[in-house]
């Protein structure tokens, strides 16, 4: 049985994807694999592998400790995806920057979500043979589709009209996840009912803190503001929803799309190359909010084009299987796990 350390805080901040996709991988690897793997959570003691999956000060001293095993870091950002998250001060943000590839150069074997940042990697001096892609995935016991009775339901739980076409937003509320355009958006369609589920979870240092914070303490009529809702939740936000719109300027791999795919949720994405590598086929695109608000009113008046897209969410939900990405984890900790005895 091989003896997996897992090293993460990324649960402490409530409303991110880190959190959502380390809760994920531990639930799916406990779950499949509990006979092969022996999972402890930030401990010290010896280990096959030592898999980090935030990038904590005391963690990276760990790293200098003996019996580690193959050390594994996850890189679920780099220092351009922090740029529209946080505002720092440029000395701090240099810092941040160097110390998060120094994390990263120290690991014995990375895992990207998206195949497309193998090659930003390299630009910092890491071979792409220590770079692996494992796409993230979520788990159809937590996300997944209701009946039209449970739907009808669930608006009535939340404060939802019936007869409202739904747009659901979901990240945290800055400049980098494109809040403000989603805000524009339910300007121009005061029609449409907008929901924006996420909080500020860096609190005033988020990038645009000060107008966004404006717009969220007085949005207008059709747009809700949730705040940072509990993830056993948002199961109910996604099944509210008439589709799904993220129009982030800069990702990796969001679980909020996989959560949308997930409930067969129609998604609209900002038009960017990463997703063109993972997700092409599944989902409708725009550039701008010109460009979205035509789509949203396509959506809304076309029943026809949203069966199509609630098929392809679905669609790549099975891509994206527990089964598959079970194996997948296991198949690499093993093949790690052999290069260290080699």
């Amino acid at each position: 049985m091989l003896k997996i350390q897992m090293f993460s805080s990324a649960t402490k901040v409530k409303g991110q994807g880190v959190g959502s996709a380390y809760t994920e991988l531990i639930g799916l690897l406990r779950k499949k694999l509990s006979g092969k793997l022996e999972i402890s959570i930030n401990k010290f003691s010896k280990s096959d592998i030592s898999h980090y999956h935030t990038i904590d000060p005391l963690f990276f001293l760990t790293t200098f400790f003996p019996g580690r095993g193959r050390k594994i870091g996850y890189v679920h950002f780099l220092p351009e995806t922090l740029e529209g998250s946080l505002k720092l001060p440029w000395i701090i943000k240099k810092v941040v920057y160097r110390y998060v590839i120094a994390f990263y150069r120290r690991m014995d074997h990375l895992v990207v979500v998206n195949p497309i940042f193998i090659k930003d990697l390299e630009k910092y001096g890491i071979s792409k043979d220590k770079i692996t892609y494992i796409p993230n995935f979520v788990s159809r016991d937590v996300f997944f589709s209701q009946n039209t009775e449970g739907k009808i339901k669930i608006r009535e739980r939340l404060g939802i009209a019936q007869n409202k076409f739904v747009i659901l937003g979901v990240g945290q509320v800055q400049e980098r996840k494109g809040v403000p355009d989603f805000i524009e958006l339910a300007k121009k369609l005061p029609e449409f009912q907008f929901v924006w589920v996420g909080g500020f979870s860096f609190g005033k240092i988020t990038d645009g803190y000060n107008e966004l914070k404006k717009v969220v303490d007085n949005p207008p009529e059709n747009l809700i503001f949730p705040g940072i809702v509990d993830r056993i939740q948002m199961n109910d936000y996604y099944n509210a929803a008439d589709v799904f719109l993220l129009p982030s300027y800069n990702e990796l791999f969001p679980m909020s799309i996989l959560e949308a795919f997930s409930t067969g949720t129609p998604v609209v994405l900002r038009s960017l190359e990463l997703y063109e590598v993972i997700l092409k086929g599944y989902y409708l695109s725009g550039k701008d909010v010109a460009e979205f608000e035509v789509i949203l009113r396509n959506l809304a008046n076309k029943s026809e084009l949203i069966n199509e897209m609630c098929q392809k969410s679905l669609s790549a939900s099975n891509f994206y299987s527990e089964d598959n990405l079970a194996k997948i984890w296991y198949d690499f900790y093993c093949q790690q796990t052999e290069m260290v005895k080699g």
